[in-house]
Protein backbone atom coordinates (compact mmCIF):
# COMPACT_ATOMS: atom_id res chain seq x y z
CA UNK A 1 0.00 0.00 0.00
CA UNK A 2 1.17 3.24 -0.78
CA UNK A 3 2.14 5.45 1.74
CA UNK A 4 2.20 8.83 0.32
CA UNK A 5 1.00 11.24 3.30
CA UNK A 6 2.41 9.14 5.92
CA UNK A 7 3.66 11.34 8.70
CA UNK A 8 0.80 13.81 7.58
CA UNK A 9 -1.96 14.83 9.42
CA UNK A 10 -5.65 16.08 8.14
CA UNK A 11 -8.58 17.54 10.19
CA UNK A 12 -12.15 16.72 8.94
CA UNK A 13 -14.30 18.94 10.49
CA UNK A 14 -17.93 17.14 11.12
CA UNK A 15 -21.49 18.37 12.01
CA UNK A 16 -24.76 17.23 11.39
CA UNK A 17 -26.36 16.40 8.15
CA UNK A 18 -22.89 15.61 6.48
CA UNK A 19 -23.11 14.51 2.71
CA UNK A 20 -22.11 10.65 4.02
CA UNK A 21 -19.76 10.23 0.71
CA UNK A 22 -18.19 13.69 1.19
CA UNK A 23 -17.27 12.89 4.86
CA UNK A 24 -15.91 9.30 4.63
CA UNK A 25 -14.73 8.97 1.46
CA UNK A 26 -11.61 11.58 1.41
CA UNK A 27 -11.29 10.22 5.01
CA UNK A 28 -10.75 6.57 4.00
CA UNK A 29 -8.32 7.59 1.31
CA UNK A 30 -6.89 9.82 3.21
CA UNK A 31 -5.89 6.99 6.09
CA UNK A 32 -5.00 4.60 2.69
CA UNK A 33 -2.56 7.11 1.63
CA UNK A 34 -1.11 6.97 5.06
CA UNK A 35 -2.29 10.29 7.08
CA UNK A 36 -3.49 10.45 10.39
CA UNK A 37 -6.85 12.17 9.96
CA UNK A 38 -9.09 13.51 12.69
CA UNK A 39 -12.70 14.49 12.56
CA UNK A 40 -13.17 17.53 14.33
CA UNK A 41 -16.80 18.50 15.71
CA UNK A 42 -18.62 21.52 16.99
CA UNK A 43 -19.47 19.75 19.87
CA UNK A 44 -21.80 16.79 19.77
CA UNK A 45 -20.51 13.36 20.93
CA UNK A 46 -21.77 11.93 17.47
CA UNK A 47 -23.33 13.38 13.90
CA UNK A 48 -25.78 11.98 11.68
CA UNK A 49 -24.69 11.99 7.78
CA UNK A 50 -27.85 12.83 5.70
CA UNK A 51 -27.97 9.16 4.08
CA UNK A 52 -27.68 7.39 7.69
CA UNK A 53 -24.01 6.75 8.78
CA UNK A 54 -22.80 8.48 11.62
CA UNK A 55 -19.17 9.64 12.70
CA UNK A 56 -17.39 10.27 15.90
CA UNK A 57 -15.41 13.22 16.50
CA UNK A 58 -12.33 12.73 17.72
CA UNK A 59 -11.58 15.80 19.56
CA UNK A 60 -13.61 19.56 19.24
CA UNK A 61 -12.70 22.09 16.35
CA UNK A 62 -12.07 24.41 19.36
CA UNK A 63 -9.32 22.97 20.38
CA UNK A 64 -7.81 22.29 16.99
CA UNK A 65 -4.34 24.19 15.92
CA UNK A 66 -3.72 25.16 12.49
CA UNK A 67 0.05 24.68 12.55
CA UNK A 68 -0.85 21.15 14.07
CA UNK A 69 -2.38 19.86 11.20
CA UNK A 70 -1.23 19.85 7.02
CA UNK A 71 -5.03 19.88 5.48
CA UNK A 72 -8.17 20.55 6.41
CA UNK A 73 -11.15 19.01 4.62
CA UNK A 74 -14.41 20.30 4.87
CA UNK A 75 -17.43 18.29 3.45
CA UNK A 76 -20.67 19.49 2.33
CA UNK A 77 -24.46 18.17 3.04
CA UNK A 78 -26.59 20.28 4.63
CA UNK A 79 -23.58 20.69 7.40
CA UNK A 80 -21.53 23.99 6.40
CA UNK A 81 -24.74 25.99 6.93
CA UNK A 82 -24.20 24.90 10.77
CA UNK A 83 -20.46 24.92 10.43
CA UNK A 84 -20.33 28.73 9.45
CA UNK A 85 -21.71 30.02 12.72
CA UNK A 86 -19.50 28.06 14.71
CA UNK A 87 -16.65 31.23 15.45
CA UNK A 88 -13.58 28.59 16.59
CA UNK A 89 -13.97 26.47 13.05
CA UNK A 90 -13.89 29.91 11.20
CA UNK A 91 -11.22 31.08 12.86
CA UNK A 92 -9.32 27.34 12.28
CA UNK A 93 -9.81 27.53 8.11
CA UNK A 94 -8.66 31.02 8.15
CA UNK A 95 -5.71 29.89 10.18
CA UNK A 96 -5.25 27.11 7.63
CA UNK A 97 -5.48 29.36 4.27
CA UNK A 98 -3.52 31.83 5.81
CA UNK A 99 -0.24 29.47 6.73
CA UNK A 100 -0.88 27.99 3.41
CA UNK A 101 -2.13 25.04 4.32
CA UNK A 102 -4.53 22.96 2.14
CA UNK A 103 -8.16 24.01 2.25
CA UNK A 104 -10.21 21.76 0.73
CA UNK A 105 -14.14 22.02 0.45
CA UNK A 106 -16.83 20.05 -1.77
CA UNK A 107 -20.25 20.84 -3.06
CA UNK A 108 -21.88 23.43 -0.56
CA UNK A 109 -19.22 23.37 1.90
CA UNK A 110 -17.96 27.01 -0.36
CA UNK A 111 -20.19 27.74 2.56
CA UNK A 112 -17.88 27.95 4.82
CA UNK A 113 -15.06 29.57 3.14
CA UNK A 114 -16.92 32.00 2.19
CA UNK A 115 -17.87 32.67 5.89
CA UNK A 116 -14.13 32.74 6.41
CA UNK A 117 -13.56 35.07 4.34
CA UNK A 118 -10.84 33.08 2.35
CA UNK A 119 -12.40 33.27 -1.37
CA UNK A 120 -12.22 36.87 -2.36
CA UNK A 121 -10.01 36.64 -5.86
CA UNK A 122 -9.27 32.73 -5.26
CA UNK A 123 -10.69 30.48 -8.47
CA UNK A 124 -12.99 27.86 -6.83
CA UNK A 125 -15.99 24.91 -7.85
CA UNK A 126 -18.77 23.65 -6.14
CA UNK A 127 -22.38 22.96 -6.58
CA UNK A 128 -23.99 25.35 -9.07
CA UNK A 129 -26.57 26.05 -6.15
CA UNK A 130 -24.04 28.14 -4.10
CA UNK A 131 -22.26 29.93 -7.33
CA UNK A 132 -23.55 32.94 -6.81
CA UNK A 133 -22.69 32.97 -3.29
CA UNK A 134 -18.91 31.90 -3.89
CA UNK A 135 -18.99 34.58 -6.72
CA UNK A 136 -20.66 37.47 -4.45
CA UNK A 137 -17.79 36.75 -2.11
CA UNK A 138 -15.46 37.87 -4.73
CA UNK A 139 -14.63 34.35 -5.79
CA UNK A 140 -13.94 33.18 -9.56
CA UNK A 141 -16.52 30.42 -9.90
CA UNK A 142 -15.88 27.54 -12.82
CA UNK A 143 -17.35 24.60 -13.83
CA UNK A 144 -14.56 21.76 -13.24
CA UNK A 145 -14.47 18.57 -11.06
CA UNK A 146 -11.39 20.11 -8.63
CA UNK A 147 -9.95 23.76 -8.75
CA UNK A 148 -6.81 24.12 -7.17
CA UNK A 149 -6.43 27.71 -6.60
CA UNK A 150 -3.27 28.56 -3.99
CA UNK A 151 -4.26 26.82 -0.73
CA UNK A 152 -7.63 26.31 -1.61
CA UNK A 153 -9.11 23.11 -3.43
CA UNK A 154 -12.57 22.86 -4.36
CA UNK A 155 -15.32 20.01 -5.94
CA UNK A 156 -18.65 19.86 -7.12
CA UNK A 157 -20.49 16.97 -5.90
CA UNK A 158 -19.89 13.46 -4.82
CA UNK A 159 -18.84 12.25 -8.65
CA UNK A 160 -16.15 14.45 -8.01
CA UNK A 161 -14.58 12.72 -5.47
CA UNK A 162 -11.80 10.71 -7.01
CA UNK A 163 -10.12 14.04 -8.76
CA UNK A 164 -10.60 15.55 -5.38
CA UNK A 165 -8.69 12.95 -3.55
CA UNK A 166 -6.19 12.43 -6.09
CA UNK A 167 -5.19 16.55 -5.76
CA UNK A 168 -5.76 17.04 -2.41
CA UNK A 169 -2.75 14.21 -1.99
CA UNK A 170 -0.66 15.51 -4.55
CA UNK A 171 -0.36 18.67 -2.74
CA UNK A 172 -0.01 17.31 0.30
CA UNK A 173 2.80 14.84 -0.93
CA UNK A 174 4.55 17.70 -2.31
Amino acid sequence: MAQELANRSIGVLVEDQFEDLELWYPVIRMREAGARVALLGTGATIYHGKHGLSALPDGPVSSAIAMDMDALIIPGGYAPDRMRSDESLLALVRDMAEQGRPVAFICHAGWVPISAGIVRGRRVTSAPSIRDDLVNAGAEWEDSDVVQDGPLISSRHPGDLPAFCRTLIAALAR
